[in-house]
């Protein structure tokens, strides 16, 4: 690596560290030329897939996009919003290990459902309700019963 003060392209590693959690590796370095001292911080470089969405336009993978979309599902609900990071951020993990070039937007959505399924039925009913268009009363009553798992509603 080279010196960021002299430029030179030789230094030495003196210390390395790993973060808590094993995403990044810290070492401290010194220039050979000058000896100076300074840190790097290494993540992996990972892809994330590209996203082609409904009407066969892609676009690139947007966590933030996910996240507003889950905080507008969570609006005035005790969800705290590092538990909505999680899920952002397993949805994220899941389509790295699988390695694809390429996701459908359905697919992402069906993903933060899982994940959100067992955290809150209001935000996942919200979040089901824009993501999959419900156009009807019993598009929207199909999905609480599927969700459920009993006969609710009947006369609807």
């Amino acid at each position: 690596m080279r010196c960021p003060f002299c430029g030179y392209a030789d230094t030495e590693v003196l210390e390395t560290r790993h973060s808590p959690d094993g995403a990044q590796i810290r070492r401290k370095r010194r220039c050979k030329q000058c000896g100076r001292t300074f840190l790097t911080l290494e993540t992996a470089a990972l892809t994330l897939p590209r996203v082609v969405k409904r009407d066969g336009s892609r676009e690139e993978f947007d966590d933030n996009k996910i996240l507003r979309g889950l905080q507008r599902a969570a609006a005035k609900r005790p969800i705290p919003e590092d538990t909505l990071e999680e899920i952002v951020e397993k949805v994220k993990q899941r389509f790295l290990q699988e390695g694809l070039r390429e996701v459908s937007s359905e697919r992402i959505g069906e993903e933060v459902l899982r994940h959100l399924k067992d955290v809150d039925f209001v935000a996942y009913i919200r979040f089901a309700s824009v993501y999959r268009k419900f156009e009807t009363l019993h598009e929207f009553l199909e999905e609480l019963r599927n969700l459920l798992g009993r006969d609710i509603c009947q006369d609807a």
